[in-house]
């Protein structure tokens, strides 16, 4: 048997099955029980894997891995329903996850890359730059992780949004793939309108979205609704134009019968005018959606400041007006930087912050 330990969380379930009998020479049923204690009963140890022969638990712990991801610190907000936790990778990188608490939902954010590609100006993560793509079970950890710690405490993770650091669809097969694990009945078995994957408009990934057959939410990060300026608040608006991501949200909708979010961060004097509102409402027009107003929150690297509370609601009214729905996103978490656009990559960055692509 090789000396390096199979992660089981990068095993899909036939995969899972081959390793038990190829592998390990067992009989093919012990792959669902060993599926079932990682994603049924949450298990992050094989000695808790009681229904197994003690044999099989001593050859699990000396040819496979659960865990690949080590919590280095956890900080909660001090308006009490966010926890951000830092995890060190097993090659020394870093990702962030965060924990939300509302009144029905238990939300999980959590990251799909090692900083971000797109590198959109306001955000600290794509300020940071991009390293690597998380593999499937890295992806997975980050929501098991939340989900135990929930179990704990007697309740369950409600739900999963692809919205940490990162692109989730230029990481396609990884993210689908966890997709697919936390979604499976015989799983985790989480419903498909819990998961929603956030891009910042990667219209390949869109398409190929709406083919598959788990009908997940979809949010867009617009920003902007003329290309001139999502050219510079979204540089891949320059590879696929509004008029391009626009058809392929049409088509998404049409394929999965569900209304997309789109997420418009507000910048002062920068796209909270109400000819930018005006612009808004026409592009969206004729696509079932409901946007998400965010007041920007600051980040050093960007010298721009959020819209005022006037400014907001006034968008939000203009909106309202020409039949596009819209709410505000409430600040959650900002003073340990767990807002949205605040989430890095670096160990270093992930304390809190007096001034306090993700949730």
């Amino acid at each position: 048997m090789s000396e390096e330990r199979i992660p089981l969380f990068e095993l899909s379930f036939p995969e899972l099955e081959e390793f038990v009998t190829q592998t390990l020479g067992e009989r093919r049923f012990r792959a669902s029980q060993i599926y079932g204690w990682l994603y049924r009963s949450l298990v992050a140890d094989f000695s808790a894997m009681h229904n197994l022969p003690q044999a099989l638990r001593a050859k699990l712990s000396q040819v496979a891995k659960l865990g690949t991801l080590t919590p280095l610190s956890c900080l909660a907000s001090r308006d009490g329903p966010t926890q951000k936790v830092l995890f060190q990778l097993e090659d020394g990188q870093a990702i962030e996850s965060v924990l939300m608490l509302y009144r029905r939902r238990r939300t999980a954010c959590i990251s799909s890359q090692i900083g971000c590609p797109i590198g959109c100006p306001f955000c600290a993560t794509g300020q940071s730059g991009f390293v690597r793509n998380l593999r499937t079970g890295e992806i997975l950890e980050q929501a098991l992780y939340f989900a135990r710690e929930l179990k704990a405490a007697s309740e369950s993770l409600t739900n999963v949004v692809f919205m940490g650091l990162g692109e989730a669809l230029a990481n396609y097969d990884a993210t689908w793939k966890a997709i697919e694990r936390l979604h499976d009945p015989t799983g985790f078995d989480l419903g498909a309108r819990r998961l929603t994957i956030s891009t910042a408009g990667l219209v390949p990934g869109i398409e190929r979205l709406s083919r598959e057959g788990i009908p997940v939410r979809l949010a867009v990060s617009l920003h902007a609704a003329d290309d001139s300026l999502r050219d510079q608040l979204v540089p891949l608006n320059k590879k696929y134009p509004l008029q391009e991501l626009m058809r392929a949200c049409r088509e998404y909708s049409r394929a999965v019968g569900r209304r997309i979010t789109f997420e418009y961060v507000l910048i002062r004097k920068v796209n909270d005018e109400a000819a930018q509102a005006q612009k808004l409402a026409e592009l969206l027009q004729d696509i079932p959606c409901q946007v998400n107003l965010i007041p920007l929150n600051p980040i050093p690297e960007f010298p721009h400041r959020p819209s005022p509370r006037r400014a907001v609601l006034a968008f939000q009214s203009d909106l309202a007006r020409q039949g596009i729905p819209a709410t505000v996103r409430l600040g959650r978490g900002l003073d340990i930087q767990a807002g949205c656009g605040q989430l890095r990559a670096q160990p270093g960055l992930s304390s809190p912050s007096p001034s306090g692509h993700n949730p």
